[in-house]
C-alpha cells in the first residue's frame, strides 16, 4: 500500500490564546500537486513551518518518508529532500552573491565545488537567471530576490517542494517560467498562494485552510 511522503494527524497550533490550526489532518503522496489557499492569518505559512520543523505543534503526529519527526535531528533528512521556499526571501538569502547563494545547499549535500558550480549554471538557465551568478544579493529588487530564492530551493533537487507565495512580485514573463518548470520538471509539491489563476494553472488539486483545518 502507498505511504503518504507527508501525514499530518491531529495537529493543533496556537499563538499565545489564538488557535491557528485545530486537529488538522493531511496527507501528501508522491505525483501530488497541490495548491493552498486561505485568508490571511489562516495558518497557511504555519503549516509549512510545522512540516519543516521550524514550529512544533501543541499537538498531534508529523509523520514525514514514514517516521514520526518530533526532535530537531528528526528534521534534518526532512530539510536535505524536502524543498521549502520562505515567504520572505530575505529569510532564504544569507551568501555575499547569487552564485554562493545557489551552492550553498548541494555543496552542504557533499556535492564537489565544481559539481555545485554545474547545478548554478543549469537552475540560473532554468530561471532566466542567467548573468546574475555574481550579483551581490542583498542589492537585487524584490523580484529577483524572489527568483534567486526559488533557485536555491531548485538546486536541491528535492523530493518534494513546499513554496509559499512563489509568484508575489514577479511579473507575468517571470510567472509563465516558474508555472513551466512546476508543470514540467516536478513531481510533488505544495504551493501556497493569493494568486488563483497561478494555482489553477499549477496544482492539480486545491485545498481550502479555514478554521484551522484543510477542506477538500
Amino acid at each position: 500500500m502507498k505511504k503518504p511522503i507527508i501525514k499530518l494527524k491531529n495537529i493543533s497550533f496556537s499563538y499565545e490564546k489564538r488557535r491557528i490550526l485545530n486537529s488538522l489532518n493531511l496527507e501528501i503522496y508522491e505525483g501530488d500537486k497541490i495548491g493552498l489557499i486561505g485568508s490571511n492569518g489562516s495558518g497557511k505559512t504555519t503549516l509549512l513551518h510545522i512540516i519543516m520543523g521550524l514550529l512544533k505543534p501543541q499537538e498531534g503526529t508529523v509523520e514525514i518518508f514514514g517516521k514520526v519527526r518530533t526532535k530537531e535531528r528528526d528534521f534534518i533528512e526532512v530539510r536535505q529532500k524536502i524543498g521549502f521556499l520562505f515567504q520572505d526571501s530575505d529569510n532564504q538569502l544569507f551568501c555575499p552573491t547569487v552564485k554562493e547563494d545557489i551552492a550553498f545547499g548541494p555543496l552542504n549535500l557533499g556535492k564537489t565545488k565544481e559539481e555545485a558550480m554545474q547545478i548554478v549554471k543549469e537552475t540560473c538557465k532554468i530561471l532566466g537567471l542567467e548573468g546574475f551568478e555574481d550579483r551581490v544579493t542583498y542589492k537585487l529588487s524584490g523580484g529577483e530576490k524572489r527568483l534567486v530564492a526559488l533557485a536555491t530551493v531548485i538546486a536541491m533537487k528535492p523530493l518534494c517542494f513546499l513554496l509559499d507565495e512563489p509568484s508575489a512580485g514577479l511579473d507575468e514573463n517571470t510567472n509563465d517560467r516558474i508555472l513551466s518548470y512546476l508543470k514540467s520538471n516536478t513531481k510533488t509539491f505544495i504551493v501556497v498562494s493569493h494568486d488563483k489563476d497561478f494555482l489553477t494553472k499549477a496544482a492539480d488539486k486545491i485545498f481550502l485552510l479555514k478554521d484551522g483545518q484543510i477542506r477538500y
